[in-house]
């Protein structure tokens, strides 16, 4: 068993109600005995959804389905196990997802098209649904509106701890409750969306004005994030909108560009924020939770690429783990990006220690300082390229002996 993150909150986020949600988990012995890992959430009639799913070349079956569906923005239920990613397992790991969809739709009394799907865990071992399906009717039968804690832990792999978050705000003056479950710990690199994760509103949006909010959303959230540089088969992220705050006086809205979203558009983007932080700071092994700001670049894009650069390096993550100031691989890393930067004028800094400057180390700069700074929990470095006014902003972790010990047991 992983060592809990140091990082794990104190207390989780409470989740209240949402009207027109419920929800329930179980054990169903999908991989492990004893170990909550199949979550059943029930929608009311009139609920829509959107979604942004992995880019992978190689996503999973239940990914493949609700591309599919996505397009017709229309849900009464959610199915999600752990244990098993169904990914890489041909036509029997469609077979499995159909035959998923069609049991939720009955409990769920819907159309199969209605039902989403997502599973998460090892890869290239096929999904015998059998040993979850029947278990449907009695979760529907034990939904409750208050099962998001029960929920988050059912979706958790190598995660040391669940992921919960809540927002409010108002669309024309009526109260809306947003609320998020995610996983993740490893397996974490931006390609949309690094992970799973799930949102829950009562507010009244159409399908496409739902999905044109939520996906540009994710590139500062979900898609800024890295663990480790690589991207899962499985990542999804769903948000369903149930509607029901109409019952208040919330007007059901059809563009996304109304402006009566936009307090809906900024508690979504922080519950995103904060869900994705969560991600990373429960990275496999980790020790230090890290913040790479890129300034000075050509576009944003550019920045986002040497970022990233910066925050997958192994020999940067590494020197962070053994809290070593060793700027010259944050140079490295910058070269490689391929993206445009003047070694003359490059600028880094640890926090508010100015390490380097036009392109050599700072003339004021110790080691010392750096170092005492390196051993806070922590990280903040900021590089200057010195090519432009644009920036970008990654969330990283260190990369540790543990992190290996816990892949190298992964399916032990």
């Amino acid at each position: 068993m992983a060592k809990i993150s140091p990082f794990a909150p104190e207390r989780l986020a409470e989740l209240p109600p949402i009207d027109g949600v419920r929800m329930a988990s179980c054990a169903a012995g999908i991989r492990y005995a004893g170990r909550t890992d199949l979550l059943l959430a029930l929608f009311e009639p009139a609920t829509t959804v959107a979604g942004v799913l992995t880019q992978s070349k190689t996503a999973s079956a239940a990914v493949e389905w609700c591309r599919e569906h996505l397009r017709h923005g229309m849900a009464r239920a959610l199915v999600v196990n752990s244990g098993n990613a169904n990914a890489f397992t041909g036509m029997r790991g469609s077979v499995a997802v159909k035959e998923t969809a069609h049991a939720a739709a009955d409990v769920a009394d819907c159309l199969d098209a209605d039902v989403y799907i997502a599973s998460t865990g090892v890869i290239g071992e096929p999904l015998e649904p059998s040993k979850f399906v029947a278990r449907l009717a009695e979760l529907a039968r034990s939904a409750t509106p208050d099962g998001y804690e029960a929920a988050a832990q059912a979706i958790m792999t190598t995660d040391t701890f669940p992921k919960l978050a809540t927002r409010t705000c108002k669309i024309d003056g009526v109260d809306i409750t947003l609320n998020g479950i995610a996983k993740g710990a490893g397996m974490i690199a931006p390609d949309m969306a690094t992970m799973l994760s799930f949102i829950f509103t009562d507010a009244a949006i159409e399908p496409g004005a739902l999905h044109a909010i939520l996906a540009p959303l994710v590139e500062d959230s979900f898609n800024a994030i890295t663990i480790d540089s690589d991207t899962s088969t499985s990542d999804t992220v769903l948000l369903f909108a149930t509607g029901t705050a109409t019952k208040r006086g919330c007007p059901r809205i059809a563009n996304g560009d109304d402006p009566r979203l936009d307090d809906f558009r900024a508690a979504l983007a922080a519950l995103m924020r904060d869900l994705s932080h969560q991600i990373v700071k429960d990275g496999e092994g980790l020790t230090k939770f890290v913040k790479v700001t890129v300034t000075g670049a050509e576009t944003k894009a550019a920045a986002r690429v040497i970022a990233k650069a910066i925050a997958n390096s192994p020999l940067v993550k590494t020197a962070i783990a053994g809290e070593d100031p060793n700027w010259g691989r944050i140079v490295m890393a910058v070269g490689k990006a391929g993206e445009a930067a003047d070694r003359d004028k490059l600028a880094i800094r640890f926090g508010d220690i100015e390490v380097a400057k036009d392109g050599e180390a700072a003339p004021d700069y110790v080691e010392s300082d750096a170092a005492a700074y390196m051993r806070g929990p922590e990280i903040e470095i900021t590089v200057d390229v010195g090519v432009g006014a644009a920036q970008d902003t990654m969330w990283t972790c260190d990369l540790t002996k543990e992190y290996i010990a816990i892949n190298a047991d992964y399916r032990s």
